[in-house]
């Protein structure tokens, strides 16, 4: 593979992530209008949140198990064309029953893309933290365009036209990667999909000192992304009282920092050590959740947003971090599970701080996401302190 098709290639399934992203991120901003519409509460709408995130979280594991058997370029295609498919059947949503259906299958075409992306970029690059932090990337670019496209529109044409947004970002992409990306050949053709979901394989896997240590600072850090993907909008109208406006220019500054940190992130721990970069993301984590709470001005909210991007960069020196664990040829399986496992149990950041927001206020639930990170920062320095060797 020469290296313009290797840029071409790492740029498309930047875009692809972008796109999966964008439907799913196009929800957020949207919450009050859909909870008005359904007349549902907060708690409600994440558990819907919540199930979306989980379902796709447990197709982590599956898509791996895809990407062997088929290849990399059909499962990131049929990822992109179940995305476009859910956010139209988003879009006509009768009733929130439905619409909870409908976030599931949009959960499970967004959850088939990252498994095989990242294992199919592995697979290009020496440089694994820098590609896998560029292909993250692509999340918070969906971030800075989504909530605001999605909003301007919502406003104009109601909640519905703003979920539309997955539809016509995702289509184009599909096209454009079946059009440009060659087809790749699977790792295990022959080899039955059922033999690589073994128990007693999967177990030993999770069960390594090493790779459950990751999947557990993972599992910190995926519950506060989802409760802050899923709610910072909401918290900056609703908990802070700005206008949908602000919030929603707020919460696409956060993807701003997120994205441009992600590649820096991952270009640091390919110098300095994955846990060495994990522990500046923690530390920024405490500081900006602290200031969210705390804050009582624009430029003390703009300077929380600020740290809590970069802290929510955590995924490219971790992520790495299993890639680094994994042998090659368990990367596609292996990292699928590990994905599905902490992506799951971390879903429940959505419901989670719902349900506090609706007993306690939006700065209690904000204030469990700062103290997750100081119980992720301790786990990290424990390490370190007491030379574990994880």
């Amino acid at each position: 593979m020469n290296w313009r098709y290797q840029q071409t290639a790492l740029l498309l399934c930047t875009f692809a992530f972008m796109a999966t992203m964008a439907a799913r991120l196009a929800i957020s901003p949207l919450v009050p209008a859909i909870t008005d519409d359904f007349a549902v509460s907060n708690a409600a709408l994440g558990t819907a949140l919540s199930l979306m995130w989980a379902t796709y979280a447990l197709t982590q594991f599956p898509s791996g198990i895809f990407g062997d058997r088929f290849g990399e370029r059909r499962v990131i295609l049929v990822a992109l064309g179940l995305t476009a498919i859910a956010s139209l059947l988003l879009a006509v949503s009768p009733s929130y029953e439905f619409f909870v259906l409908f976030t599931i299958v949009l959960g499970v075409g967004a959850g088939l893309h990252y498994t095989v992306a990242t294992t199919y970029l592995t697979k290009q690059f020496a440089n694994t933290g820098r590609a896998i932090g560029l292909h993250i990337a692509g999340g918070p670019v969906a971030g800075l365009v989504a909530p605001i496209a999605a909003t301007l529109i919502a406003v104009r044409y109601g909640w519905r036209a703003g979920v539309l947004l997955g539809f016509f970002v995702a289509a184009p992409i599909f096209v454009l990667f079946a059009w440009r990306i060659r087809p790749t050949e699977p790792d295990r053709p022959e080899q039955p999909m059922r033999e690589r979901a073994e128990l007693g394989a999967m177990v030993e896997l999770l069960s390594r000192p090493s790779i459950a240590y990751t999947t557990l600072l993972s599992f910190l850090c995926a519950f506060v992304w989802q409760a802050t993907a899923s709610f910072l909008p909401t918290f900056f109208a609703e908990g802070q009282g700005l206008s949908p406006a602000i919030a929603s220019a707020l919460f696409s500054l956060y993807f701003v920092v997120h994205g441009l940190t992600q590649p820096l992130m991952g270009g640091l721990s390919d110098r300095i050590g994955r846990d060495s970069a994990a522990i500046v993301t923690m530390s920024a984590g405490i500081v900006g959740y602290g200031l969210l709470v705390v804050a009582g001005s624009l430029p003390q909210f703009v300077a929380g947003v600020l740290f809590i991007g970069l802290a929510m960069s955590w995924g490219a020196p971790i992520q790495s971090r299993f890639m680094d664990l994994l042998g090659a040829s368990e990367r596609g399986t292996g990292f699928g599970l590990v994905r599905t496992a902490y992506m799951t149990t971390g879903a429940t950041g959505s419901v989670v701080v719902g349900i506090l927001a609706d007993l306690y206020g939006w700065d209690v639930s904000f204030t469990l996401l700062a103290g997750i990170m100081i119980l992720g920062l301790g786990i990290l320095v424990a390490n370190r302190l007491f030379r574990l060797g994880l």
